[in-house]
């Protein structure tokens, strides 16, 4: 079991952008959700969001360069693994000011 610290992270501009974005989006959202409990394999989440193995590649990878998910190995309990997901943000803030648009994360850290 790994335990998990906080701590909050600004993003620059173009950044904030692919995030937001990428949280526009159903199917990215379902797989944070589904990953924030512990990490899950493309099918595992290809199931749960009754979308195409494509489609939740595509944002497996709009998420991974969002920073918001990251890629893990995990060892089965016969000796195989495989690669997952772990969502690897607890919340998201965004501010809105006359200097633009900032998003911060609190990350959770292994």
């Amino acid at each position: 079991m790994s335990t998990k610290a906080s701590n909050t992270q600004s993003n620059p501009a173009t950044e904030s952008t692919v995030q937001l974005d990428v949280l526009g989006d159903e199917c990215a959202r379902t797989i944070l959700v589904a990953t924030s409990s512990g990490p899950k394999t493309a099918k595992e989440l290809t199931d749960r969001t009754d979308s195409s193995s494509a489609t939740v590649y595509r944002r497996i990878n709009n998420l991974l360069e969002g920073d918001l998910l990251a890629e893990c190995v995990r060892f089965e309990d016969d000796g195989s693994h495989t690669t997952a997901y772990e969502a690897t943000v607890e919340q998201v803030r965004v501010r809105i000011d006359d200097e633009g648009i900032d998003v911060a994360l609190s990350v959770t850290d292994e």
